[in-house]
């Protein structure tokens, strides 16, 4: 029998999983759950491709995690067996704790408690279940382990899990423009003073990195599009929500409709421990079984908004780098109102304003140092010369307004 599995990705080719714990994490009910949860949300409804899963990103991640491990093990860093495995696990686990359409149910269904929390629940679930062999694993992911470096390849300006998202998610949308050199960079990385460094080599490959993720966020994730179409979704749960809150009868599976009826932020997960379990059993499947049936509700609004969804009607949506006036979306509520016969109260679930704010490079927080061949090191916006890291830097916000076509 061979000692490992091979999973054949899209993007990297065949990766190998070795038998025992890894093997074990990647076979957990928790881990496959991930199938059944898209990276991307509601992306593709711009870029049809875009339908790969979470699980398909965490083994991608674990992949390059195990490139990065042989790299660093190979320019004479340090590196236990244990320590190997136990950052490939993190790794593989860091989205575990990722809801349907992951974002849009940090503020719809859950509240105050973010996937990374429920991520670490999850994690300390399997734990229990594998017998404590990832308390290694949890202390790295936890940044309580003396290497911090083997932490910042799970969370940092260069983790793997990023290097994994910015290839996959170019691979599946088409944006070819995003792509980058996965392979390269984690060539150049090494260690220094226990921090996670790029050789100097690699400061073309950092540059090209820096840049195409900037395009990546305004032109994938988020698309004004997208963030139109997750409004409806959002609208549509709340809408939901509130109506089994004051009684009515709303059709969802169990899982689901738990979360409609109770506000679940981190007290309630703390003091009903039976949350994490239902948590647990929601994907994107109920999500959209719900909305098909929802289409058919003696709600008007619930059913308006089911509609949008199941039919890709979008919020028409406009951006401003100025905020909306209340003249002007006042006026917009008060069509949406006269056209599908609502009071104008109702049409808070037909209007929304976003705000995003977004720089690709925080040269305050975990910045990317360059060391060079007689052991100077500089940040890269010093290193390099083409790069303008204070416009990268600099905070992009822009106004959406999203709302319903009449």
């Amino acid at each position: 029998m061979d000692d490992y599995k091979i999973i054949n990705d899209p993007v990297f080719g065949f990766i190998k999983i070795p038998r025992g714990l890894l093997l074990s994490i990647v076979q957990h009910p928790l881990m496959q759950r991930l199938t059944r949860i898209n990276q991307l949300g509601l992306a593709s409804v711009v870029y049809p491709g875009a339908r790969h899963s979470r699980f398909q990103h965490s083994i991608g991640a674990f992949h390059l995690m195990s490139e990065a491990i042989n790299t660093l093990l190979q320019k004479g860093n340090f590196i236990f067996d244990s320590e190997a495995e136990a950052v490939e696990a993190a790794i593989l686990m860091h989205d575990i704790g990722h809801g349907p359409f992951s974002h849009v149910l940090e503020n719809t269904l859950i509240k105050g408690i973010s996937h990374e929390d429920i991520s670490l629940l999850m994690m300390e679930q399997v734990n229990r279940d594998l017998g404590g062999q990832l308390n290694l694993a949890l202390k790295i992911f936890k940044n309580e382990y003396p290497k911090k470096f083997l932490h910042q390849l799970i969370s940092s300006q260069l983790d793997m899990d990023r290097l994994d998202y910015l290839r996959r998610d170019c691979f599946f949308t088409g944006v070819n423009e995003g792509n980058i050199g996965s392979a390269r960079i984690i060539k150049m990385l090494n260690v220094h003073n226990d921090s996670l460094v790029v050789e100097h080599n690699g400061i073309f490959s950092i540059e090209n990195y820096l840049t195409s993720r900037r395009l990546m966020y305004w032109q994938v994730y988020l698309h004004k599009t997208a963030v139109a179409y997750e409004s409806v979704l959002i609208s549509a749960l709340n809408r939901a929500k509130a109506l089994v809150r004051s009684g009515h009868e709303v059709f969802a599976a169990p899982a689901l409709h738990y979360f409609l009826r109770h506000e679940a932020d981190a007290d309630w997960f703390a003091a009903h421990p039976e949350t994490l379990q239902i948590y647990q059993e929601l994907d994107d499947n109920d999500i959209w079984s719900a909305l098909k049936v929802w289409t058919h509700h003696d709600d008007k609004i619930l059913a308006t908004l089911a509609n949008d969804m199941v039919n890709r009607r979008v919020f028409k949506v406009e951006v401003s780098p100025t905020p909306f006036t209340a003249e002007y979306t006042d006026g917009i509520r008060m069509a949406i109102a006269q056209s599908l016969g609502i009071d104008n109260a109702d049409t808070d679930y037909f209007v929304a304003m976003n705000t995003v704010e977004k720089d690709m490079y925080d040269m305050e927080d975990d910045s990317i140092t360059i060391i060079y061949k007689d052991g100077t090191t500089k940040d890269i916006s010093e290193a390099s010369e083409l790069l303008n890291v204070e416009l990268l830097s600099k905070k992009i916000r822009k106004y959406y307004l999203c709302y319903q076509r009449i």
